[in-house]
């Protein structure tokens, strides 16, 4: 690996850069807060070659989220069911943003049949 590679991470949502004091330094939790959310699957950090846990800014960010609502009061467990449910939601509203820009971009040769599986395939 080149020190350009290295570098280059730095821009990686998903390169697990923060050792686990440090995500719970920058966090503003313990290291517990981190150990709980991993426990409840709301994010898996990765593992560097001696076993300790590593965190992306990605998975900073929701911990941010979850940690946010267990400040409201919230319990640990619902609130990493809120915030995968707020992923998911976000992810399926920028399928519909892509869908809707192809559908654009087709202009009128796209009907609305084309958007829907045939009668007999629905529920």
């Amino acid at each position: 690996m080149t020190a350009d590679d290295s570098f280059g991470r730095l821009d990686d949502d998903d390169y697990p850069a923060y050792t686990m004091g440090r995500a719970a330094e920058m966090l503003g939790t313990t290291q517990g807060f981190l150990r709980a959310i991993g426990e409840a699957r709301l994010i898996t950090p990765l593992r560097s070659a001696g076993g300790h846990r590593r965190y992306s800014r990605y998975q900073l960010r929701i911990a941010a989220r979850a940690r946010e609502l267990v400040d409201h009061g919230t319990p640990i467990e619902a609130a990493c069911r809120i915030v995968i449910l707020e992923d998911q939601l976000e992810e399926a509203q920028r399928i519909n943003a892509e869908y809707r820009r192809a559908i654009h971009s087709a202009g009128p040769s796209l009907t609305g049949e084309d958007l829907h599986p045939p009668k007999r395939l629905r529920g």
